[in-house]
């Protein structure tokens, strides 16, 4: 299987499947020096692990990470960073008849059309566990940003048809600490219980939802990105889109922008002191693929979670049509504990560009090497 490597010069591979021994990544590319420990890996994996609410599956992990190198006294060294999480609640049986047929909404088909043979405990490959790597990673990639003064925020800006008010404000004007501790990721408390209310009924008709998140990049300066195919949005877009189960990706008015007029998309350009500013940011501070300076604004639209428990028609590998009800435990919805997916992965790009972007020009190269 290719395509499991992320980024050019920080540079991640997952590994592992929902059902295996364990799940993991290997980043490369982490500049030496930076502090860094399992405690910093677990308080981004401790935010999307299962079992934290009664609207995740209710399979026991603790998720908990051992990195097994890259690290001496504390400080990254420079080299490769492995790191490993063990499955510890593998229930195998729950999908064997999985085997058999394919799940509506699943990679089940896809996978043995490609593959000609497939895991079928849990996804394998393609199950949300997946994730774990990417998070782990994301961990390390937010650390070495806050060293630069950049911060990458996500949260939960819908879930069903049910959205925070005012989505667009300020992030300082957004209760991200209440998005941490609810179990929706919604910056608002009053919101988060319309959208607990919705997830109980969906649960009650054997159903699921979906949503859309939303983060934020502060900080970033102007300049990141390439002109043609390695625009900023565009790996962004990748990055995102790589997640399971979303399928739209949008930056700053997003589809929006495609029914506006240029007189109201376009962002007025301004002094502030001595520095360039915009009196909008309806481009979601990316122009021409590259960054403006203004806040990175992007959106990741998630399905809902195909996994149901009603009856659902489909086809087994013999070509008959069959009746199924899926049995396991899933998430009625994957919003909630994707929010750190998205920002892990929004991290992990911007900073892969950032120090791709170091090379841009001759002068700031001499003044590196001191010439």
């Amino acid at each position: 299987m290719t395509g499991s490597t992320f980024g050019t010069i920080f540079k991640i591979t997952t590994w592992g499947e929902s059902h295996g021994a364990g799940i993991g990544v290997v980043v490369d590319g982490c500049p030496a020096g930076l502090e860094l420990s399992e405690t910093h890996i677990q308080a981004f994996l401790d935010r999307r692990k299962p079992g934290s609410s009664r609207y995740t599956t209710q399979r026991k992990e603790s998720d908990s990470v051992e990195i097994l190198s890259g690290i001496f006294e504390g400080r990254t060294t420079g080299t490769p960073i492995s790191m490993l999480v063990r499955n510890t609640s593998q229930r195998s049986s729950d999908y064997s008849d999985i085997a058999s047929y394919y799940r509506p909404g699943h990679a089940d088909y896809t996978f043995d059309q490609k593959y000609g043979f497939r895991d079928y405990r849990g996804g394998g490959r393609s199950s949300g566990r997946e994730t774990i790597g990417r998070v782990a990673a994301g961990a390390i990639a937010s650390r070495l940003l806050s060293e630069l003064g950049i911060t990458v925020t996500a949260y939960t800006q819908a879930i069903g048809g049910i959205e925070i008010p005012d989505p667009e404000r300020p992030l300082k004007n957004m209760d991200i600490e209440e998005s941490r501790s609810n179990p929706t990721g919604m910056p608002d408390r009053e919101t988060s219980l319309k959208a607990e209310a919705y997830l109980k009924q969906c649960m009650e008709n054997l159903d699921s939802a979906g949503g859309i998140v939303a983060c934020r990049v502060s900080a970033l300066p102007a300049g990141i990105g390439e002109p043609v195919f390695e625009k900023l949005d565009a790996n962004l877009a990748k990055a995102i889109m790589s997640i399971g189960a979303v399928k739209a990706f949008e930056i700053g008015d997003g589809v929006r922008a495609a029914s506006a007029n240029g007189s109201s998309n376009n962002d007025s350009f301004r002094m502030d002191d001595n520095k360039v500013t915009k009196t909008t940011n309806h481009a979601g501070g990316i122009l021409g693929g590259i960054s403006d300076g203004s806040e990175i604004v992007l959106r990741a639209h998630f399905k809902p979670t195909p996994s149901i428990f009603r009856e659902q028609d489909t086809v087994d590998k013999n070509g008959g049509n069959i009746t199924i009800q899926i049995k396991g435990r899933h998430d009625p919805i994957i919003v909630p504990r994707a929010v750190v997916v998205v920002e892990s992965m929004t991290a992990i790009t911007v900073l892969d560009m950032l120090l791709q972007n170091m090379t841009a020009r001759v002068d700031r190269i001499k003044t590196f090497y001191g010439k």
